[in-house]
């Protein structure tokens, strides 16, 4: 993958089980906060699974689109775009009806010095958009951060562990859930929580994150030694076919790849693709954020794209000079402040 384009395509791409599930999946697709780093690749994935699987579902993109040029981009989708502030209960309630919608808002950066708009966003939000779709199966995207640092031993933590959040941002999104798992209780709405670790292509990510560090000369921090990866085209892929998977009372769902990734390892390849050198700082520690999706890989299968050709892929990218979202994760944050 050496432009932009070549990979959207591949990000956008359905597989034939995504086919299949649309085939079997009644009514329109409502996707809430499709202007996101993740939401237009999952949109015209969506669109392209639809009409492969040639359901006639339409596709509604809907967002506040207030970045310059992105309302034509994803026009260019061929989903039907809406621009719409979801925090106006008007504009909320002038949505289209869908049978399903995919949940997309969050608010994560600026947390520290911001946690009450962080608060009404993953928290408040909801409650509002489970009244206005109640009768409506959802997919919700939510993160791994729900769960506390584990041992980098144990294989990380599953959908039976109990939540542990650490800092305020990680605490407003178990708020998302618990919103999430009363509509399902209170209302019989169908949702499927989805908590991501770390998605990442070639312009955003963990792996994004440590080959920039390499560029610009700077030493990785290992501090914090390990973490779940995995391609954005599967978790692009899982979030909508965790619609099928929607329950009352609310299904878990993580999403990450199979590996519990060395950032040294991990870094030390990357550098060796770029031609370039590797220093390091800190000492690994013995926990990280690090979630085990074995029940996600039973359901759907093991990511295509490997850790191995994620890792040379994003090295050959950066050491290319390609673009980037130019947003950190900041994976190696340990007291949930972001």
């Amino acid at each position: 993958m050496r432009t932009v384009d070549e990979l959207e395509e591949r990000l956008s791409s359905p597989s034939a089980g995504l086919v299949e599930d649309l085939r079997g999946l009644e009514g329109d697709i409502v996707v809430l906060g499709a202007s996101g780093k993740l939401g237009p690749s999952l949109v015209r994935l969506a669109v392209r699974g639809v009409r492969a699987a040639n359901t006639g579902a339409r596709v509604y993109a809907v967002a506040r689109y207030s970045a310059p040029g992105s309302f034509e981009e994803m026009s260019a989708t061929g989903a039907e775009v809406i621009k719409a502030d979801i925090g106006d209960d008007a504009q909320l309630d002038r949505l289209p009806d869908a049978a399903n919608v995919v949940y997309l808002v969050g608010a994560k950066f600026g947390t520290a010095g911001g946690e009450a708009f962080t608060w009404e966003t993953n928290a408040y939000l909801p409650g509002r958009v489970v009244r206005r779709y109640s009768s409506s199966r959802m997919s919700a995207l939510s993160t791994g951060n729900v769960y506390p640092l584990v041992s980098i031993r144990g294989g990380g933590s599953t959908e039976r562990d109990h939540p542990g959040p650490v800092g305020e941002y990680a605490m407003s999104c178990l708020g998302r859930e618990r919103i999430l798992e009363a509509a399902a209780i209170g209302a019989g709405t169908k949702v499927a929580m989805v908590r991501l670790n770390y998605a990442v292509e070639m312009r955003y990510g963990v792996l994004v994150d440590i080959a920039s560090t390499i560029a610009a000369g700077e030493p990785v921090d290992v501090t914090t030694g390990f973490a779940n990866v995995v391609w954005q085209g599967y978790a692009n892929e899982v979030t909508l076919r965790a619609l099928l998977h929607a329950d009352s009372p609310a299904v878990p769902l993580n999403v990450t790849g199979p590996e519990t990734m060395s950032i040294r390892q991990a870094a030390t390849e990357m550098a060796e693709a770029m031609g370039a050198s590797v220093s390091f700082v800190g000492t690994e520690a013995d926990t990280a954020l690090l979630s085990n999706a074995a029940h996600c890989h039973r359901l759907f299968g093991y990511p295509p794209v490997p850790l191995g050709e994620l890792v040379q892929a994003t090295a050959d990218w950066i050491s290319h000079g390609l673009p980037t979202h130019g947003k950190p994760t900041k994976f190696e944050q340990r007291d949930g402040q972001f």
